[in-house]
Parts: C-alpha cells; sequence; structure tokens
C-alpha cells in the first residue's frame, strides 16, 4: 500500500480509503457487519490506514458501527478517522445546520458515537447558503483549541466557495465526485486544490459500480440506482460496453476493471486517496492493488476518451 500526505496536515494516509457510507440504509440497504468487520480487519493487514464516515450515514449508524469495531478491537491507533457534519438529524426530519452551536453538538455527537477523542479530519459536508463562513471557522477553531479535532476539511464545495472559507480557516482537503464518468471538478476544483496544496479524497471513485463491469441491462440492483437513469436500460448497457472495452489496458497493467478505475483516479496529480465503498473483505482485498502505480499519460487519456464516447 502507497501513502501520502494529506494536504499540509501531517497525516500520512493510505491511496485507498475504506469509505462508510453503505452503512446508510435507506440508500443500500442492510449490509451484513459481520462481514463489513471482517473487511476492516483485512484492511488493516493490506495497510489500509484511513477511514471516511459520517454523521448522516444512517444517522449516526456508520458512526456507531465504526466506534463499536475501535473499541473491540483496540485498533484506534491503525486508522486515521475522517468524518462530516452538515444534517441536523436531532428531530424527526433532518435539515442542514451548520451554526456554531450545532457544529459542536454535532462534534460531541460524533465523538461519542465513534468512542474516540480525536477526529483526524472533520468534513463540513456540503455549503450552506445560510450559514457565514466565518462562523464555520469559529466553530472549527474552537473544536481544534479544545483539541477535539485535528483538520478541517469541505465536501462538495466548488472552488469559489472554498476561496470564501480559505479567507476565515485553513482547508486541508477537499472530498469531491470523481470517477471516469464523473469529471466536473477537473475545470475547477482540482487544479484549485492543486494550487493550494489542498488534499483531495475521491467519492463515488467506481460510479458507484458503474465502472466495475459487473452489471448487465435488466440487472436490479434493490438500492437506490434502481432510480437513476444511468443504471436503466440503453445508458446502463451503453456504458458497460465503453467499460469492457477497457480491458486490453487492464490487462497491460495486470489489473481488473475495477482496480483500472481507480488507478485512474489515483494518477490525477490532485488526487490525494481514492474513497471506495467496502462490504466485505473479497472487495478490499480486490481493490488494493489499485494503489500500487499509476497510469501513463496516453493510457489515462484513452480511458477517459473511452467512457466520454459512452455518455
Amino acid at each position: 500500500m502507497q501513502y501520502t500526505q494529506l494536504g499540509k496536515t501531517d497525516l500520512m494516509v493510505s491511496r485507498i480509503c475504506f469509505g462508510c457510507w453503505q452503512l446508510s440504509p435507506r440508500f443500500w440497504g442492510d449490509v451484513p457487519l459481520d462481514q463489513w468487520r471482517a473487511a476492516l480487519r483485512k484492511a488493516i493487514d493490506l495497510g489500509v490506514n484511513f477511514i471516511d464516515t459520517a454523521d448522516a450515514y444512517g444517522e449516526g449508524y456508520a458512526e456507531s458501527s465504526l466506534g463499536e469495531f475501535l473499541a473491540a478491537e483496540k485498533c484506534r491507533d491503525r486508522f486515521l478517522i475522517a468524518t462530516k457534519f452538515y444534517w441536523n438529524f436531532e428531530q424527526a426530519e433532518r435539515v442542514p445546520d451548520t451554526t456554531y452551536e450545532y457544529i459542536l453538538r454535532a462534534c460531541e455527537a460524533s465523538l461519542r458515537r465513534l468512542k474516540i477523542e480525536t477526529i483526524d479530519l472533520y468534513q463540513i459536508h456540503a455549503w450552506d447558503p445560510i450559514t457565514r463562513p466565518e462562523e464555520v471557522a469559529a466553530a472549527f477553531g474552537q473544536l481544534k483549541k479544545q483539541g477535539k479535532v485535528r483538520w478541517f476539511g469541505v465536501s462538495n464545495l466548488n472552488a469559489e466557495q472554498m476561496r470564501l472559507y480559505l479567507r476565515y480557516t485553513d482547508i486541508e482537503c477537499l472530498q469531491p465526485l470523481y470517477n471516469l464518468i464523473d469529471r466536473g471538478v477537473e475545470a475547477n476544483e482540482l487544479p484549485f486544490c492543486l494550487a493550494q496544496r489542498i488534499g483531495v479524497i475521491t467519492y463515488s471513485s467506481l460510479a458507484r459500480g458503474l465502472l466495475s463491469g459487473r452489471y448487465k441491462p435488466g440487472h436490479h440492483f434493490g438500492d437506490h440506482r434502481d432510480q437513476d437513469p444511468r443504471f436503466q436500460g440503453e445508458a446502463l448497457e451503453r456504458l458497460q460496453a465503453a467499460v469492457h472495452r477497457m480491458q486490453p489496458i487492464a490487462d497491460a497493467y495486470g489489473l481488473t476493471l475495477p482496480q483500472l478505475a481507480i488507478r485512474w483516479v489515483l494518477t490525477h496529480p490532485a488526487v490525494t486517496s481514492a474513497i471506495v465503498g467496502i462490504k466485505t473483505p473479497e472487495q478490499i482485498e480486490t481493490i488494493a492493488p489499485a494503489a500500487d502505480g499509476v497510469l501513463s499519460s496516453r493510457d489515462w487519456h484513452t480511458l477517459a476518451a473511452l467512457i466520454a464516447a459512452a455518455k
């Protein structure tokens, strides 16, 4: 497993990040926790030292499950933990809340669920148009002063929104949607992060499985993907045909198609780590080799063109 510095922090993170969005039942259904715990143990064996979660994943369920694992296995020191705040789910219906007071409460709640004393990377989950950035910055400054948070990151923000935050606080990491299909951040956000030395940890690095090459038209996903047009009919057939045309390049590197798609993400110079949602030990064992190198410029662009032509 390769490691790299996250932005300007002192965190050396694995290039594969163990994501926890899959522990959101309303999106993904029930995930067997015994297999998920076994996957975390396998991740340790493979050298994965970076976990990303959020308080909103299952309204605390993902954090609580991770906290129970860390406590039972006594392995807090084996992982750098990133989590997020944004959604206030203290009432029946969750709403965005990035006020100073709520951020402090959200952090305390995350620490309790995770059963840890310090969050390594605390991220705002999305842009809140009605909260002043200096208020968010003040809350983060207080948490850092108290030793409850080490570094601050953002998720799903654009370059202009990051510039505004940088007037009041340091940003050490951006978590954007980025993969061979979803490349919108290449124009502004990734160059901005390179220029500012802001780390980048990508989510949906396999486009929720579209880049795995596993699915055929008519497949029933049994989760939120059944409502997405990209996972239906001709769109799915066209994309899967393009993914399978990637096979000769995968073979040349000795990689599977999912490994190749992750290596494509990791080849971008702005990208620090690729988040992959893992449910079983076999999945993390299969995907880990993607972090062992990068692609040539020719192959990177060839793959990008293959997928762009199928969209």
